[in-house]
């Protein structure tokens, strides 16, 4: 007869440990397990609010910074970076107070971080840029067409390998130990695309608004936090609980579908007519981001009452 072990820490169990969602834990990590984290909603709306904050500031202070931004050199560089660096900073401090009980070890979400935006920079900027070079060709097609072109690029190989910095790093170590952490390196991962994008997109501009730039770059990172959270949620979903084998391959798509999707709407809601105005497509995006994590930590609060339920019954038998 096979071992039983604790699927999270590998611990071996007694033949009385409690079978629970396909997986057996030991005591400790069968109260992890079914742990909710409280206030996440308003966490997750005060990091929403503070990239809105953040886009307000800034125009207010666009007559100062604009000059540096514009005037090249070691002050845009700077500048660049920080207002790169500053909405993923605001999330990452928002993720982190997720686990402000038993918070996840700051190396593992900075360490997160960093490898989403190396992956940004190494891998999907030269694939989507370079390889197949589609913001050269993807115009060229409908609204539909742009749609699921943007899926199978961007949405594909950017959801793709946030879902793989997750699931071949911390995904088998012990601190991944809650559904919900998923989400948190899932989004954080998310958040290094982000920056790496945002930054390679500020040290480009040229002659355009600073109020108009640091919008642009508060949508991306609402937009890449939401769909690394998504896969995340699955990532978290399937440590712990004995899901099929399309469950990991429907996460990757499922985000995918929400990149490529937000990625044209965004731009669609934003242009008006020949004028371009990103605070639209903030709106959305801030809009669509408090839905999706109101909706995956909806989903992470029944499955752990379900665990709940399921250890009780278990003890009972």
């Amino acid at each position: 007869m096979q071992e039983k072990r604790c699927c999270v820490c590998e611990t071996p169990l007694d033949e009385a440990a409690p079978l629970v969602g396909g997986r057996y834990f030991c005591d400790r990590h069968l109260k992890k397990a079914a742990y909710e984290r409280k206030g996440v909603w308003v966490s997750t709306l005060l990091g929403i609010a503070g990239s809105i904050v953040l886009v307000l500031l800034v125009s207010l202070l666009e007559p100062v910074l604009a000059p540096l931004l514009r005037a090249g050199g070691g002050g845009r560089l700077v500048e660049s970076l920080v207002l790169a660096l500053l909405p993923a900073f605001i999330w990452l401090v928002v993720f982190y107070r997720l686990d402000s009980v038993e918070p996840e070890p700051k190396g593992f979400v900075i360490g997160m971080f960093i490898l989403g935006a190396i992956l940004a920079q190494g891998v999907a900027v030269p694939v989507l840029d370079k390889l197949f070079d589609v913001n050269s060709w993807i115009g060229r097609t409908g609204l539909a067409g742009r749609i699921l072109v943007s899926i199978l690029t961007f949405g594909v190989v950017q959801e793709y390998l946030k879902y793989a910095a997750v699931r071949f790093t911390v995904y088998g170590s012990q601190e991944f130990d809650e559904r919900s952490d998923g989400v948190v390196y899932g989004s954080a991962a998310g958040l290094g695309f982000a920056a790496m994008l945002n930054m390679g997109y500020l040290l480009g501009l040229d002659g355009m608004d600073l109020s108009v730039a640091v919008t642009r770059v508060v949508i991306t990172t609402l937009a890449h936090a939401c769909a690394g959270g998504i896969s995340g949620y699955f990532l978290g979903r399937a440590k712990l609980e004995d899901m099929p084998f399309w469950w990991l391959p429907l996460g990757v798509l499922v985000a995918a579908v929400v990149n490529g999707t937000e990625r044209i709407f965004l731009q669609e809601v934003s242009q008006q007519g020949i004028s371009f105005k990103p605070i639209y497509g903030l709106a959305l995006a801030a809009v669509v981001a408090a839905a999706a994590f109101w909706i995956l930590f909806y989903l992470i609060r029944r499955v752990n009452s379900q665990t709940i339920k399921s250890a009780r019954e278990e003890v009972k038998a």
